[in-house]
């Protein structure tokens, strides 16, 4: 569809001619692929908390864009890395995250939300086997006993004080063995996280690959799915292909989606990703066309590849501020302030052509809101 020029922004390089944005329809069927938004919070600006200590949330701003999520068919992936979960978001605030989630969830027809258990209540450095299982044990008791499903995620802890990859199959074998529901693991790679370098005991990721595979054929049944965000599409297939029957794979590659989530003659990915909160419109509609247009499928998800690769660039770790200031330009907070002061992570020429890439894949839905907010922050930094 022809995109018209209806307003001029000058960028830090070059004037911009913002277009029209494109006319994205909400899905009036379920999806073909199970399709989660890891979900971000909206900081609290006016909060006395020190922003470098201590989560400040605004928590009608957080349930709203959880209802702007679901209303485009998405699932929910609560107190993720994308909420900042292990960067300014503690264990405490998370299950208060959780539970207003799963309670909001209820008076959503079709809402559906996984929440992330971890281990971040543990102080840094290593700790014992027993003591880490203890950890996850806690959380996930505390997310089902509030009637939530659980995203098994990737423990610092563990990472730190595994000896061998025996270490993680005693960890990954006592919780599955416990757990009410099956559940989604998430192996969180070290380009989203430094701390988690050699998870599952190996270096090598197809070494690593194995002892998971290992542990998910055990537990085929308390498995619902395994999420890897390791930004390599020939390593996701390759895990996709060796999966247990009835155990899906949830991409967590926004570097590869569209391919990933399209599959091939041997299969598909589901998806759970970051880049869904910050483009739900256009994944959305995409979606709705795929199995029946794939063709459109492809068309309508080409221009938010390269948004989402900007987003995701290395260090991925600060991807986070690209999402938050995409909810900020389209009006879906009143602020770019977030949890840890992270929005001093990524530069103005970062966001400038973060602004550009959004503008080029029509996901600005308010061109006039959107420059006007983009010119308060170039002036903020020295470029009006």
């Amino acid at each position: 569809m022809k995109r018209d020029p209806i307003l001029t922004l000058k960028l830090p390089t070059g004037n911009h001619a913002v277009r029209e944005p494109a006319a994205f329809e909400r899905p009036n069927a379920p999806f073909t692929r199970k399709a989660l938004a890891a979900a971000h919070v909206v900081a609290d600006p006016l909060s006395t908390k020190e922003p470098w200590l201590e989560a400040a949330i605004d928590w009608d701003a957080t349930l709203s864009y959880r209802r702007h999520l679901w209303s485009w068919g998405f699932g929910v992936a609560e107190a993720m890395d994308t909420a900042q979960r292990g960067m300014g978001l503690d264990w405490a605030t998370s299950l208060e995250l959780i539970k207003k989630s799963v309670q909001e969830s209820r008076s959503v027809d079709g809402a559906f939300v996984a929440s992330g258990a971890g281990t971040d209540h543990l102080a840094p450095g290593q700790h014992s086997i027993e003591k880490i299982v203890e950890a996850y044990e806690e959380q996930c008791a505390a997310i089902e006993k509030l009637g939530g499903r659980i995203i098994l995620m990737a423990s610092r802890a563990l990472a730190a004080s595994a000896k061998s990859p025996d270490d993680y199959a005693r960890v990954y074998d006592r919780i599955l063995s416990q757990v009410k529901e099956p559940v989604i693991i998430h192996w969180l790679g070290e380009m989203f996280d430094p701390a988690l370098q050699g998870y599952w005991g190996k270096q090598d990721h197809y070494a690593a690959m194995d002892v998971c595979l290992s542990i998910l054929e055990r537990h085929a049944a308390k498995v619902d799915g395994i999420k890897i965000s390791l930004l390599d599409q020939d390593k996701e297939i390759a895990m996709r292909r060796r999966l247990p029957k009835g155990v899906r794979m949830y991409t967590g590659d926004d570097f590869n989606f569209a391919e990933l989530i399209e599959g091939d003659a041997q299969g598909h990915s589901d998806a759970l990703l970051g880049i869904f909160d910050a483009i739900a419109p256009a994944a959305s509609h995409a979606l709705s066309y795929l199995g029946k247009d794939n063709q459109v499928f492809r068309e309508i998800l080409a221009p938010t590849v390269p948004l989402s690769r900007h987003i995701f660039r290395a260090p991925t770790r600060f991807y986070k501020t690209g999402v938050v200031f995409m909810a900020w330009l389209n009006g879906h907070q009143e602020h770019f302030v977030m949890v840890g002061g992270q929005q001093s992570a990524r530069h103005i020429l970062h966001l400038s052509e973060l602004f550009r890439l959004a503008d080029a894949a029509g996901l600005l839905s308010e061109p006039a809101l959107a420059c006007e907010r983009m010119k308060q922050l170039l002036a903020v930094h020295g470029c009006a």
